[in-house]
């Protein structure tokens, strides 16, 4: 059965890698229960999707189209044995780490219902940036983890409700353009081919579908 073995909630850290000066990457498991609603615009909303999360660089994350980020457990465990080192839950900055769930293979715009009441929806993958790449401190680590092409998926909250560890997650509604996280992810950044395709993706985020058609050739 596919659930929530984690919730994670940032704990402020300071961030070298950018100008904002701390970030709330780090993400350690709690256990409680974590009310999740729509978080508003990116810039001038609540930020983040989770009650008492935290999100420092606002440009870049967060707001209602990011205001849940989910990695599979079976994606660390696949990243452990290429890194040989423990890769605890939350590491990556997710705020929810599943198992038995293909996240990487969701459908953009697909509905997942987790628990009783909260419903989210698949919109892209992570994009891993210079912060990232400072907190895992491997050689080439956004090359690396981009060539894998297992990023987790950004969510937006669809209707409110809460999230516990153990909640189980069902996927209720999957449409029928079958654009999957990691085909979008591809197309982003190493299949610029497959561009012409991924802006037409209904559930793709508004501002996104507007800078790939800047990248589309003329």
């Amino acid at each position: 059965m596919s659930r929530i073995v984690s919730v994670n909630l940032a704990v402020p850290e300071p961030n070298p890698a950018k100008s904002v000066g701390i970030t709330g990457i780090n993400k350690q498991p709690v256990d409680r229960l974590v009310e999740v609603r729509a978080p508003g615009p990116k810039t001038t909303g609540l930020h983040s999707g989770l009650i008492g999360d935290q999100i420092f660089d606002v440009q870049n994350h967060g707001g209602d189209d990011q205001a849940v980020y989910a990695y599979a457990r079976e994606d660390y465990d696949w990243w452990q044995a290429r890194l040989s080192r423990r890769l605890p839950n939350g590491l990556f900055g997710e705020n929810l780490t599943t198992e038995d769930l293909d996240v990487n293979g969701a459908v953009i715009g697909e509905r997942w219902r987790i628990g009783p009441t909260l419903i989210l929806q698949p919109t892209f993958g992570r994009i891993p940036c210079a912060t990232f790449q400072h907190k895992m401190a491997e050689p080439r680590w956004v090359k690396t983890f981009t060539r894998a092409n297992r990023p987790g998926a950004y969510l937006r909250v669809l209707e409110p409700g809460a999230v516990w560890a153990g909640d189980p997650v069902t996927v209720e509604d999957r449409p029928a353009h079958g654009v999957t996280i990691a085909q979008a992810f591809r197309a982003y950044t190493t299949a610029p081919e497959l561009l012409p395709g991924l802006v037409e993706t209904e559930g793709l985020p508004d501002d996104l579908r507007e800078s790939l058609r800047k990248r589309l050739p003329r």
